[in-house]
């Protein structure tokens, strides 16, 4: 079975503003740089996930993906974490809905790249490589102000006109 969704900028129909801005970002990062957190926000079926994918393909990076529905604990996030290379994406589809002990987990983890765990009834703090989280929600007026401003790129998605929509028929 093909793969329908685009992988690349050029192949994705509409949001084009969105897809120039992040084009911008995604060329400074060309020289090693990490792409900074990313939030995108807008309706169901407008590509948040497939904008995700082809920042991926156009960084030429890996890409974790998760939903956030199903993170009910900071456990459940820990692998993927542990798992980050230097550039790569962790994608997290309906941020929103992150429990608040583990958008406090992130906290750190998003401003220094740092796990900070209990271990044994001690903490310990765990370098990760830098990286770039993508959040994907509808709903970006639900998440709390600390974890909403360590998002630095927002992108609200648009739409699709008329014409938009009858390239994306055929």
């Amino acid at each position: 079975m093909n793969n329908l969704r685009p992988t690349t900028f050029e192949d994705v129909i509409g949001q084009a503003d969105v897809k120039e801005r992040l084009s911008i970002m995604i060329a400074g990062c060309k020289d090693g740089e990490v792409l900074p957190h990313t939030l995108l926000d807008g309706p169901p079926g407008l590509g948040k996930t497939t904008l995700a994918n082809a920042i991926a393909s156009e960084l030429g990076v890996k890409i974790h993906t998760l939903n956030a529905a199903t993170i009910r604990n900071i456990k459940s996030l820990i692998p993927y974490l542990m798992s980050v290379e230097r550039g790569s994406i962790v994608f997290i589809d309906e941020i929103h809905r992150l429990p608040t002990l583990v958008e406090e987990f992130l906290y750190p983890v998003m401003e220094d790249f740092r796990l900070d765990i209990m271990q044994e009834n001690e903490d310990e703090g765990i370098d990760i490589p830098p990286f770039c989280m993508i959040g994907a929600t509808t709903n970006g007026g639900s998440l709390t102000q600390p974890f909403y401003d360590r998002f630095v790129i927002k992108e609200h998605l648009q739409f699709y006109t008329p014409s938009e929509l009858a390239n994306l028929a055929r």
